[in-house]
């Protein structure tokens, strides 16, 4: 391989750009394409795409040495391992940015953070701070979030955990030409968020299995330093994986992108996030998850209760591109199908992603034990 890993983008020799065109052929499957565990899964990445095996790694040692891939890591459906929420946070303007960097830099569970706006003052404008909360079960997320209020001096936040989802894969290349409209031939699937209990050697295999990748580590035998990490045989390391991947804990192989940030190349993966509200009737809120979730659109769509803060909004879901008035068209296309198949919407709105940081959120009980004590938070128990 001719690439220079340690220089700067302006130096590689290997093409790092998201729109060159073996690239996107590689990350149109790499983003979202590789679901569960898989053994060899850049192996499955070069079947997919029709990229030889030696130019997948390659490339993709290229891309995150650059900084053009954030990071590379098998994703867990954390929802099934720890209680999450939604969380919007009222916090004063002077305050926003102070607030947003402490969830960021000073709270591992807060996953994604994210400040939004609408268009205008409508209803719950004034929850301008966003974030993805992930606590251990057997733990307080309220506790959580009343600590981070007094760290942060909110006036106030509402949390909303999922209660099913619809859709869950962010796949930015693949999406750049989908035309509004788009949809699947089928509803979407219902995924539940029922927590699955994990033993000692679960949590041992878990947690070296989600560590992030460095370059040099992307081969094909890529789990069997993961299998000594945990402290088990790469026999062994595989049946508990694929265990995991059984019990519905285990999410995608996954090459992350930037949302909204330039990457190392210059170049903006998407400009725009779209968070779409709706309010339909109770009692169906799984049909019409079902059918946001089919556009092609979406890389999430769940089904959270906001409450009279937010206009009883109970179906939500994230979209990303380049152009607002394109994903305005697509929440039009979806708008215009949801009234097609009878489904009454009482209030809609869209609030739109500004600056934002995406990590993963820890789940391990004991990393959660191990922080309480440092921050000086009581470990308070879960109802």
């Amino acid at each position: 391989m001719s690439t220079n890993l340690t220089t700067g983008p302006e130096q590689h020799s290997t093409p790092i750009k998201t729109d060159d065109p073996i690239n996107a052929q590689i990350l149109s499957v790499s983003e979202d394409q590789i679901a569960g565990f898989v053994p060899d899964p850049l192996g499955r990445i070069s079947e997919l795409s029709g990229v030889a095996i030696n130019t997948v790694v390659e490339r993709l040692q290229a891309m995150l040495a650059a900084g053009v891939i954030r990071r590379i890591r098998q994703t867990l459906l954390a929802t099934n391992l720890a209680q999450g929420a939604l969380v919007a946070w009222h916090i004063e303007p002077e305050k926003l940015n102070a607030a947003f960097d402490y969830m960021f830099q000073q709270d591992p569970f807060s996953g994604h953070v994210v400040i939004r706006s609408t268009d205008g003052q409508t209803i719950g404008a004034r929850y301008r701070l966003w974030t993805t909360l992930k606590v251990p079960e057997g733990f307080s997320m309220q506790s959580h979030c009343d600590f981070l209020m007094r760290q942060t001096g909110a006036q106030g936040y509402r949390m909303m955990p999922a209660k099913r989802l619809f859709a869950l894969g962010v796949g930015h290349v693949r999406r750049r030409g989908i035309e509004p409209g788009s949809m699947a031939e089928v509803p979407a699937d219902v995924l539940d968020t029922e927590i699955v209990r994990l033993n000692e050697e679960d949590w041992r295999v878990l947690v070296a299995l989600k560590r992030e990748f460095a370059p040099h580590e992307l081969c094909a035998d890529m789990w069997r330093p993961r299998a000594a990490e945990a402290g088990v045989s790469y026999e062994r390391f595989l049946q508990v994986a694929g265990s995991l991947h059984e019990r519905g804990v285990i999410g995608r192989f996954s090459t992350f992108l930037e949302h909204v940030k330039p990457l190392a190349t210059g170049e903006r993966v998407t400009q725009y996030n779209a968070l779409f509200h709706w309010a339909v009737p109770p009692g169906r809120e799984i049909e019409a998850g079902q059918q946001v979730g089919r556009f092609h659109i979406m890389t999430h769509a769940y089904w959270r209760e906001g409450g009279p803060e937010f206009g009883n909004v109970n179906i939500m879901g994230v979209a990303h591109g380049r152009d607002k008035q394109l994903l305005l068209d697509h929440k039009a296309a979806i708008d215009k199908h949801l009234a097609a198949m009878g489904m009454p919407v009482a209030y809609t709105n869209v609030f739109w992603g500004g600056r934002s940081e995406i990590k993963p959120s820890e789940i391990e009980p004991q990393a959660y034990r191990a922080w309480c004590a440092k921050v000086g938070l009581a470990a308070a128990p879960g109802a």
